[in-house]
């Protein structure tokens, strides 16, 4: 059989070359290969790029397996296929953004396969260009092929699976997966020797790496493992081989020759490695034949062993010309090797570089390797690192690293009597602080800031904190004292040409204005939205109309909510922005849910619970979406999204988060009957929000806690609509909220009324929305005064499936069960990938899951799916 002969991989080559003739036709793809270890994923790609050379250019890189990888290592494995304007762009650590701009370009330019290997190593940076390019390759010629260990993404969260939720509902990114061989395939590859195909294939579970390396290890006796079948092969080298191995296994998965010779290891030791077949050459380099067996041969090494081969390596590497390029493998090897000096040689400046280049969980790691050994540095690097640090715990939402980081370096600035940039940290701390829930201390912090910098006439940070001070204040519904803070800042922003403070302060100012209920605030957004345009502020634009479309569904103006939101969407995925994507999608949702598309709505739910950058702002909206949503439709399992929510919600403390949750929380306990809990939930942050005058919260706490007969006197400033139906105005209520669009509201107001009429318009209107418990409650009360010709309820069908999923979406669970993706589903069910992933969405929310893979454990654990 010829090397590059594959078994039992005809259905994945064909996909994958079908997938280049549409690439190559202009409509670009990426396919994520998974696979375990071993299983082939590499020999695949390789067979495909073979190939695919013939019509395309190939370019390959890889992810290393490292604690802390290169930045963009695929893309600079990448780079000299791609000429020197992409090498001299990831040379420039402000030029990301150019440098993705110029490999999609290539993209377009001519028939492209790039291969990204490992992508469960994927360093941010990395993981960033594939969400880049994942959304932009349909309108291009290229195909991006990535491959990862589906085991190494475990239970909990990884930073792929981010990743690959983000990309779900892109219609041109699919999933292939590399099954294990069969038992005829195993039979197959092991002819040559004297072994039981049957218990070959037991001992193996059908993966070709390790069967291959059973069958050149040879003897009498089947290896147990992978480890012992490489070290039967390895145990056959002489012994300047193996020292060869051993050096080149604390490198990588690919080493230059000339280093190994550098090292001190002879051409015949490389030679018999070779010989041996445990190293391939591949483009002038060596590489191990599998990672698995490097770290086989890795893990033999004791630990003063590995600390000298690091150290080695270290002494080699940094003597080579061009040794600062790659600062993160030469911090690598002196963390491992245990150098401090060579740590703080290297990792500080690994860390700037990860962060230019967006790779923040590298920079947080880098500096995390520097922090044992910061009393080394001169007093002013030290405190400068540490600041460093806690920007970065910032970034990667290690809060509670952050707070105690910035208060380390602020202690040390008091102690070296630097005022500003003691005063100047206090701002930083409270915006960790806020997140972390503990607004008092935030305020305090940011109260002090101002006090000192006032006083020093601090000038850049004097805005800064001002700007944060009317950002704390609108966050807090205090819409006063926030105008008041960000007029200010406007002022000395303008005077200051401080085009982003003073585009923040408009939307602070804009936001504050809005809750105020003063008609001045389009002004504002407008001129935020103009700066950041001007100015490519990406971020603040995106957040004007965010902020402007979560401030209207605040305030029950859904059509102005709906507008701004969805162009808040627009601009952050455009710009990869996942944060902002993601808090507008949860306002989408709320936004859609109370307009009466409860599909959509449950779509949008799932799109952004799924997401990596779901934050605690963003998960409580939709949380509270889902719950409510879930309440209405009278699905199973209301409660828990809603718990959740509220715990999510009690550690912010503010209002904005409080009062949606709790009034959600009275709405499931109504229709389940609990007034005691109707009325705690109601009750529970109602004074709260009469003390910020909030219409819309006061109005609907004031409305449930009046229907458990606890409410003493409506306040006067409550939103209309409740206030009508408080009032016992059942029709009015009901055509001031048809009024706002909100059918299930104002069925509901009609629901209350005496008028048969009314109830049975109520009823109709539940039936339609699929607002089952709802629906049974106008009957149950038409028949309770006796009226003729009772409507039935919904379909038996719906009813009976204990998630509350209709037919057709239990179809599909039944298939996600399978493994199929969205595409094969689609064409399964004769309907559009895009049908399917809002029915994918509508099933994560039903059960409460945000990815494929929970709602196959929470099937099987809710009984849901035949165990068979």
């Amino acid at each position: 059989m010829p090397p590059t002969a594959l078994l039992e991989r005809d259905e994945q080559l064909r996909s994958l070359r079908s997938r280049l003739t549409q690439a190559a036709s202009g409509s670009g793809a990426m396919v994520l290969v998974g696979g375990e270890a071993g299983i082939g994923k590499s020999a695949l790609v390789r067979r495909f790029c073979e190939d695919a050379a013939r019509t395309a250019r190939v370019l390959i890189g890889g992810c290393d397996a490292m604690q802390t990888p290169r930045p963009l290592g695929p893309l600079l494995d990448m780079a000299p296929g791609l000429g020197p304007p992409l090498t001299t762009l990831l040379g420039d650590e402000s030029a990301r953004q150019r440098a993705f701009e110029h490999l999609l370009d290539a993209f377009r330019a001519r028939a492209t396969v790039a291969v990204f290997e490992d992508v469960h190593w994927a360093d941010d940076a990395t993981l960033d260009l594939l969400r880049f390019l994942g959304r932009r390759l349909d309108a291009t010629r290229g195909l991006v092929v990535a491959t990862y260990r589906r085991e190494e993404l475990g239970p909990r969260h990884h930073p792929l699976k981010a990743v690959l939720g983000d990309l779900a509902s892109v219609t041109s990114v699919t999933r292939m997966s590399v099954p294990p061989l069969s038992r005829d395939a195993v039979a197959h590859l092991a002819a040559g020797i004297d072994a039981d195909p049957d218990e070959l294939h037991r001992l193996t579970a059908g993966n070709p790496f390790f069967v291959t390396e059973v069958v050149a290890a040879g003897g009498d006796r089947l290896p147990t493992s992978v480890s012992d079948a490489v070290g039967a092969r390895v145990g056959r080298l002489p012994d300047a081989a193996r020292d060869a191995l051993q050096a080149a296994s604390v490198i990588g998965l690919t080493v230059e020759p000339s280093l190994l010779t550098a090292l001190g290891h002879s051409v015949d030791a490389i030679e018999a490695c070779l010989i041996g077949g445990l190293f391939v050459e591949h483009e002038g380099r060596l590489a191990f034949r599998h990672q698995l067996a490097r770290d086989a041969i890795h893990d033999t090494l004791s630990a003063p062993r590995r600390r000298a081969l690091h150290a080695a390596a270290l002494a080699t590497l940094e003597r080579a010309p061009g040794a600062g390029t790659d600062r993160a493998t030469l911090a690598h090897h002196a963390a491992e090797a245990g150098d401090a000096d060579g740590v703080l040689r290297h990792a500080p400046t690994a860390a700037r570089k990860a962060a230019a280049l967006g790779a923040h969980r590298e920079a947080h790691a880098q500096f995390a390797r520097a922090l044992p050994y910061l009393d080394r540095l001169p007093d002013d690097e030290h405190t400068e690192l540490l600041a460093a640090y806690a920007y970065e715990c910032e970034v990667v939402d290690r809060h509670p690293e952050a707070r105690d980081a910035w208060r380390s370096a602020i202690e040390r600035w008091r102690a070296a009597g630097e005022r500003e940039r003691w005063a100047d940290a206090h701002t930083d701390l409270a915006r960790v602080l806020f997140h972390l829930g503990d607004n008092a201390s935030a305020e305090s912090a940011s109260a002090r800031a101002i006090e000192v910098l006032e006083g020093l006439q601090a000038g850049a940070p004097l805005v800064r904190a001002y700007q944060y001070r009317a950002a704390l204040r609108m966050l807090e519904r205090d819409p006063e004292a926030a105008i008041t803070w960000g007029t200010r800042t406007i002022e000395l922003a303008t005077a200051a040409g401080d085009h982003r403070t003073l585009a923040g302060a408009h939307v602070t100012v804009a936001s504050s204005l809005m809750l105020a209920g003063r008609p001045s605030y389009a002004p504002h957004f407008e001129r935020a939205i103009a700066l950041a345009e001007a100015h490519g502020l990406h971020v603040l634009h995106a957040n004007a109309h965010l902020n402007r479309g979560s401030g209207a569904g605040e305030l029950h103006r859904f059509d102005e909510a709906e507008h701004h939101l969805r162009q808040a969407v627009a601009i952050a995925e455009q710009h990869d922005l996942d944060s902002q994507t993601s808090y507008a999608l949860a306002w989408l949702a709320l936004t859609r849910l109370y307009r009466g598309d409860w599909d959509e709505a449950a779509a949008l739910t799932g799109r952004s619970l799924v997401r990596s950058s779901t934050s605690t702002i963003t998960r409580i909206m939709a949380l509270a979406a889902l719950g409510r949503l879930r309440v209405r439709r009278g699905d199973p399992e209301a409660w828990p999204p809603l718990d959740e929510a509220l715990e999510l919600a009690l550690r912010t403390g503010a209002l904005q988060r409080l009062a949606p949750v709790r009034a959600a929380r009275a709405e499931a306990a109504w229709f389940d009957g609990d007034l005691d809990r109707v009325r705690s939930e109601a009750a529970a942050c109602f004074e709260l929000a009469a003390q910020a005058r909030h219409p819309w919260f006061v109005g609907e706490l004031a409305y449930w806690r009046s229907l458990a007969g606890d409410l003493d006197a409506l306040p006067a400033f409550a939103a209309e609509p409740f206030a009508l139906q408080v009032q016992g105005r059942h029709s009015d209520a009901a055509a001031a909220w048809a009024t706002l669009g909100c059918p299930f509201e104002a069925a509901r107001a009609l629901g209350e009324s005496l008028d048969e009429r009314h109830v049975r318009d109520a009823f109709d209107a539940f039936t339609r929305l699929g607002a089952r418990v709802a629906a049974d409650r106008a009957r149950a009360h038409l028949r309770e005064r006796g009226a003729k010709r009772i409507p039935r309820g919904p379909r038996e069908r719906t009813k009976r499936h204990p998630a509350g999923l209709t037919p057709r979406e239990a179809q599909v669970l039944a298939r996600l069960v399978d493994g199929l993706s969205n595409a094969d589903i689609a064409a399964r069910h004769r309907v559009s990938p895009r049908t399917v992933e809002h029915q994918v969405s509508a099933v994560l929310s039903k059960l409460g899951v945000d990815s494929r893979t929970a709602a196959i454990a929470e099937a099987h654990r809710r009984g849901l799916i035949d165990p068979t």
